[in-house]
């Protein structure tokens, strides 16, 4: 992992173990009933935020050229646009976070063949509610965990999360290399939205964000899948203010600078260089790139720095076409994208990548077997 500047290296693997083959053995998906399309998007806008003229056909504008034609929401759209207090978005956080995540779990164990009380680790991701017991003490009962199963609930790391949740369970499984993790990514953001806002971050992410949950399998007993072979982390220097929440009264409010996509741009080339030569490979060796879709802008200028084709990124736009930005949960909606295309073959190398609040990059190298 990279700790401060890429001079900085702190070993890949912890040290003093083997090198046991830890793999991705299924991947999982789940969505809420309700479909937000484009054309609903701009029939409520100018209602709802009292927009009006230049402000309004520029905005619309952002809609038509987002890329994304539809996302899935917990309630119909008349319901999420109304005001509520904080204490009832929260328990509508709680219920619905706990039953996506339960759907997105029991198929991610039954795919990969697992029994719940085969697994030894839970680790859970989100960013758009608070829940106190996590969501994990509310799921080891009902999907049959053992009582003493590990659990990990990661809060604070926005669209990161699903990535370093992948590191969280690679670094377990190198300690105990016979056991087997459930990482869970759900996110709601849809009950982040506050009408009152009329800041281009809110307006902007009204249009990206969607609900949804992913779920992983990863192990280190004998599977197929995707191998995590190692993971970099890298705090971006001075952009603390680009990405986050504050919480007010109403709720939680988008921190989203405009200067995101361009520090992705300048840095990522570099970053993505560093970590693959520290493996002794390149770019020219990645034949799956599973990058998080937080936006076309973002996504294009990765695919740019990157030197990247259309098709080489197409389960992110895919993902970003059907579900629109779903934080955490993205970067595995494109990694179940990419295995459910079924076109890696044994000796493949992949990189997954995702950002998120810090400013920050998490990536892992991945080889299918």
């Amino acid at each position: 992992m990279t700790q401060g500047t890429s001079n900085s290296v702190l070993p890949d693997r912890p040290a003093g173990h083997r090198e046991p083959s830890i793999v991705v053995a299924s991947t999982a998906t789940a969505l809420p009933p309700h479909v937000l399309s484009r054309e609903i998007v701009k029939e409520y806008f100018g209602r709802v935020f009292s927009l009006s003229g230049r402000r309004l056909d520029a905005i619309l504008s952002v809609v038509d050229n987002s890329r994304i034609d539809r996302r899935y929401t917990i309630f119909p759209v008349d319901y999420l646009i109304e005001p509520r207090p904080l204490a009832q978005i929260n328990r509508e956080y709680r219920e619905h976070a706990i039953t996506l995540s339960r759907c997105a779990a029991r198929r991610a164990l039954e795919r990969a063949g697992v029994a719940a009380a085969d697994v030894d680790l839970i680790v859970t991701v989100s960013c758009t509610g608070v829940m106190i017991p996590s969501v994990d003490a509310y799921l080891a009962p009902e999907l049959g965990l053992r009582p003493n199963v590990r659990r990990l609930p990661i809060t604070e790391l926005g669209c990161a999360a699903g990535a370093a949740g992948l590191t969280r369970a690679w670094e377990y499984l190198c300690a105990y290399p016979q056991a087997t993790v459930l990482l869970i990514a759900v996110e709601l953001p849809s009950l982040t939205f506050q009408r009152r806002d009329l800041s281009q971050a809110n307006l902007i992410s009204t249009i990206l964000f969607g609900d949804g949950a992913a779920a992983a399998v990863i192990t280190g007993r004998p599977a197929s899948g995707p191998a995590i072979l190692g993971s970099e982390s890298y705090l971006f220097p001075d952009s603390i203010d680009a990405m986050g929440f504050d919480l007010r009264d109403e709720g939680f409010h988008i921190v989203l600078s405009k200067e995101v996509p361009e520090l992705i741009r300048d840095r990522v080339g570099g970053l993505v260089n560093a970590f693959l030569a520290r493996h002794s490979l390149s770019r020219n060796d990645m034949k799956a790139w599973v990058l998080h879709p937080g936006g076309q802008k973002l996504l294009s200028y990765l695919q740019e720095t990157l030197g990247l084709e259309d098709g080489q990124t197409q389960p992110s736009w895919n993902v970003l076409r059907d579900y629109g930005n779903l934080s955490s949960a993205s970067v595995l909606f494109v990694l179940h994208e990419w295995l459910a295309r079924a076109e890696m073959r044994p000796g493949d190398h992949g990189l997954l990548a995702a950002f998120g609040p810090g400013f920050s990059a998490e990536m892992l190298l991945l080889q299918w077997t």
